[in-house]
């Protein structure tokens, strides 16, 4: 499979079987990137340009919003569910959209919102003008894991045992994992942590000069995922890092951008073009796939960006149609918005009221048919059911 390759090495690796005794076989270990972008058909450089194009207009809205932050979670928790899902971890959207994130109702659920404040933290530590250093990508892997039957003493760390990924279509039934294995990435040690370290310095360097935001993004998550530093969460961090690097360079402004939805829909071809880099070199390929998951991600969490705007102003004109009059209704309609199930309590602590006048705003809103409560009766939840219309169907 790796006899064409032009983007690593292979090197042995060894162990013991239990049942089937001593091995020997082979891991990839990718070749460190450079300062120059591979070549590229004039096709692709057309696909990079157009998600260029489409991620500025997403940038161009997000930037004339009274609050873009509004829309952070909702996009967070709909990556949170399709990038969870990707990885074999599959929770309903309405159920991650409305779950308790205080107490979650399933170990899975507890997974996807872990991902939901991982990113949170990446995103604020960005905002900070923090640089992302290997020791901060270590806390997004602890955070991703706790709470979870991955979380143990080694999380948090580069991972100091070999891995293998997926399963070969041809490989036999009793055939030793390591040889069944589509993919087996670096081993552990001195050399995948410096090969680690080498790539955040990479990220974190200024490509403007020769190389377009889209192709560095594209070459980054390739070399995360091959590289498969941690021992659990690679697939969901390395999803988060596309959007986080374009943060950090300044192409988005807010990370509202959701990518894992396109990926999911398409996951065969999405292994299979990260493979292809690492047995062949098919590096236009991969850019080309990469490219249009940005273009058609951005058009499409943009359309939901402005549908979300959409009922935000129609919620606050059912809100002055009415007797309401406070401030705080519409301060309510904005957090509605920006969190799309919430508890009284959270209401109370958000926005600084007193549980009386939280608890009756709710109602009030309830009764305008602003909100609407989920069916629990311990803890109940409130949601705007326009809100979630277009979390559910864009």
């Amino acid at each position: 499979m790796f006899g064409n390759s032009k983007t690593g090495t292979l090197v042995p690796i060894s162990g013991v079987d239990p049942r089937s005794g001593a091995w020997t076989h082979s891991a990839f270990v990718p070749a460190p990137l450079t300062e120059h972008p591979p070549a590229l058909s004039p096709e692709t450089w057309m696909r990079v340009a157009n998600a260029r194009a489409a991620l500025a207009a997403l940038d161009s809205t997000a930037r004339q919003l009274p609050n873009p932050k509004l829309l952070r979670r909702p996009s967070l928790q709909r990556e949170a569910q399709s990038t969870s899902a990707l990885e074999g971890t599959y929770e309903p959207l309405r159920a991650v959209l409305t779950a308790d994130d205080e107490s979650p109702a399933s170990l899975t659920m507890r997974e996807v919102l872990n991902f939901v404040t991982m990113a949170d933290v990446a995103f604020d530590w960005v905002g900070e003008g923090r640089a992302l250093t290997v020791s901060m990508l270590s806390e997004l892997q602890r955070t991703l894991v706790l709470g979870t039957p991955t979380e143990g003493p080694s999380s948090g760390q580069i991972r100091t045992i070999q891995v293998v990924i997926g399963q070969r279509r041809t490989a036999a039934v009793a055939e030793l994992p390591v040889k069944a294995a589509r993919f087996v990435p670096a081993p552990p040690g001195a050399d995948l942590e410096a090969r680690v370290h080498d790539l955040v310095r990479w990220m974190g360097s200024d490509h403007k000069r020769t190389m377009d935001p889209v192709v560095v993004s594209a070459l980054s998550h390739y070399q995360f995922e091959t590289l498969h530093p941690f021992h659990d969460g690679n697939g969901r961090i390395g999803r988060l890092l596309i959007v986080l690097q374009l943060y950090a360079n300044g192409t988005l402004s807010e990370p509202t951008l959701t990518v894992s939805p396109w990926f999911e829909a398409r996951r065969t071809e999405y292994y299979d073009r990260l493979l292809a880099v690492s047995c062949a070199g098919e590096w236009d390929p991969w850019v080309s796939f990469f490219a249009q998951g940005l273009e058609e991600s951005a058009q499409t969490t943009h359309g939901q960006m402005l549908q979300l705007v959409e009922v935000q102003s129609r919620l606050k004109d059912a809100v002055r149609s009415s007797s309401l009059r406070a401030d705080s209704a519409h301060t309510l309609v904005d957090y509605a918005v920006a969190h799309p199930s919430f508890t009284v309590r959270q209401v109370e602590r958000d926005l600084g009221l007193s549980y009386g006048r939280a608890n009756g705003l709710v109602a009030q809103l309830v009764d305008l048919g602003v909100l609407a409560a989920t069916d629990e009766t311990y803890r109940r939840r409130f949601f705007a059911p326009d809100v979630l219309d277009v979390l559910l169907n864009t």
